[in-house]
């Protein structure tokens, strides 16, 4: 029941009329945008509105230009539903490693910040290798990053991660370069927690991520 709540609160914060978001349906990346030095690559939460996540990833990308003034930036939402549907997380998982290996391929030179909310962090896991099946909105792994494009992802931001609630965290190539943000009493990503709208505050650590990916760059 407080996961429900928790994300109908995210489905009313989409309906409040701050921003309208069309949800995509396709997986399938779009060509390589232009080779910026750092492309972020952020999943939103469910039924989150904003251009990359007004929770989290727009946010965490201005926070990012405001620390990287020497460096060009782009951002990049990774096209999935974002809703309830049991093949959401799949789909954002397909995309985001699609969008990856174009842009690695067109752009040599560029790398990668990889953020993830709420399912988007699920996307994120995913695409890095970590199963988030059985997790809230989770998704077995269906693509993964390339391990040769491995070393391009500077940094994996991650925030209210349902895996968490699992007992399970980013281990491996990763780690050391995954921050992953988990409020106390979310219930989203603390097994037992009760405090709906501690899932809705991670704007707050907004700048924190961007200073951990900027020293990572």
């Amino acid at each position: 029941m407080r996961i429900r709540s928790c994300l109908a609160a995210l489905s009313l914060l989409g309906g409040a009329g701050l921003v309208t978001v069309t949800a995509p349906t396709a997986s399938a990346a779009a060509p390589a945008a232009a080779c910026s030095d750092i492309d972020v690559v952020a999943a939103r939460g469910t039924f989150e509105p904003g251009t990359l996540g007004l929770i989290v990833g727009d946010p965490v990308l201005s926070a990012l230009k405001r620390k990287l003034t020497g460096k060009s930036l782009s951002g990049h939402k990774v096209d999935y539903p974002a809703d309830l549907s049991l093949t959401s997380a799949a789909q954002g998982n397909a995309n985001l490693v699609n969008h990856v290996k174009n842009q690695a391929s067109a752009c040599p030179n560029q790398r990668f910040v990889l953020v993830g909310y709420s399912q988007g962090a699920n996307v994120v896991d995913n695409s890095i290798g970590i199963s988030s099946a059985g997790a809230v909105v989770g998704s077995p792994v269906v693509a993964a990053i390339p391990a040769a494009l491995e070393p391009r992802v500077a940094a994996v931001l991650l925030f209210g991660n349902p895996i968490r609630a699992l007992g399970k965290s980013v281990t491996g190539v990763y780690q050391s370069r995954t921050i992953d943000f988990c409020a106390q009493g979310d219930p989203i990503c603390v097994n037992g927690g009760d405090d709906v709208l501690a899932h809705l505050g991670y704007t707050a650590n907004a700048d924190a991520a961007a200073a951990f990916a900027a020293g990572r760059i």
